[in-house]
């Protein structure tokens, strides 16, 4: 899409962070936004900053893990800018407990919100931008932990499936002039070590923050929580994806930092298949 100008984007998670840098950057470039978000004074005070500066936006509440209400929320954006061009699919949150701790719970939220409403968002918005005729992209955050294991179970198993969502989608949608992208930040400046401020009230009382204080990755969560207290900027987050969509982007990072993590990562892989080089299988 090398013309924002004019088109229209839904953006979920966007009343803070990465979503709310990525709903400016697109708003500056003269792109209508519906902020999505389950936060609604946040969601409030967002949509009144980004409509001072002349923007065309909007915004609409919804708790991304139930499908109905992403529904209502598209058809609250139809209503309001009569097209989608471009989704967003940000939302996310960090819960999850480490083995012999994780509830049922924990794991519906988690996947509810990370999994599922991108899987939702892909159903429900795919048909509006191919019904709109302009072309468009579907852009979905998953995290360097959807190429590295080094967080806890259910946040891993959650990105992991999003990069493997958009891996298998974008080519079965580029034939319907779609583009689609996976935006893998590494420690970026957002709230997602306080998940469970925002946990629904039909789960609360049965999900934990995502336990990286304990086991193997306790070293990493220390370290995690530090990094994020002073990380990237996420307008700048924002911009990236912005010039993602413009060049039709598979992969959008954010930095090089975890880059060595993925090149030992695949070498491991290499490696399993060296252990079977030259056998013949039974058939």
């Amino acid at each position: 899409m090398d013309k924002l100008e004019g088109k229209v984007a839904f953006v979920t998670g966007a009343a803070s962070g990465i979503g709310l840098g990525i709903a400016t950057a697109l708003a500056q470039a003269g792109v209508k936004v519906m902020l999505c978000d389950i936060e609604k004074d946040a969601l409030a005070r967002a949509v009144e900053a980004l409509a001072a500066t002349n923007a065309d936006v909007d915004g609409v509440l919804a708790d991304v893990s139930l499908k109905a209400e992403l529904q209502a929320a598209a058809d609250k954006t139809i209503a309001r800018f009569h097209k989608v061009n471009i989704l967003v699919n940000n939302a996310g949150v960090g819960g999850g407990a480490g083995y012999g701790e994780w509830t049922d719970a924990s794991w519906d939220w988690t996947i509810g919100v990370n999994l599922m409403s991108v899987i939702w968002g892909f159903e429900i918005f795919g048909p509006l931008i191919e019904k709109a005729g302009e072309g468009g992209q579907i852009v979905s955050t998953a995290s360097m932990a959807g190429h590295l294991p080094i967080t806890g179970p259910a946040y891993a198993v959650t990105k992991f499936g999003v990069v493997a969502l958009s891996e298998n989608l974008r080519p079965v949608l580029a034939e319907k002039g779609i583009g689609v992208s996976v935006l893998c930040p590494g420690f970026i400046r957002t709230n997602i070590m306080e998940s469970t401020r925002n946990v629904p009230s039909r789960l609360a009382g049965n999900v934990e923050e995502q336990d990286m204080a304990k086991g193997p990755v306790k070293a990493f969560a220390e370290m995690a929580r530090k990094a994020i207290e002073n990380g990237i900027d996420p307008l700048y987050v924002g911009e990236l994806v912005r010039e993602g969509i413009e060049g039709d982007w598979m992969y959008i990072f954010t930095d090089n930092e975890f880059e060595p993590g993925v090149d030992a990562r695949y070498k491991g892989v290499k490696e399993g298949f060296d252990m079977i080089r030259g056998r013949e299988p039974a058939r």
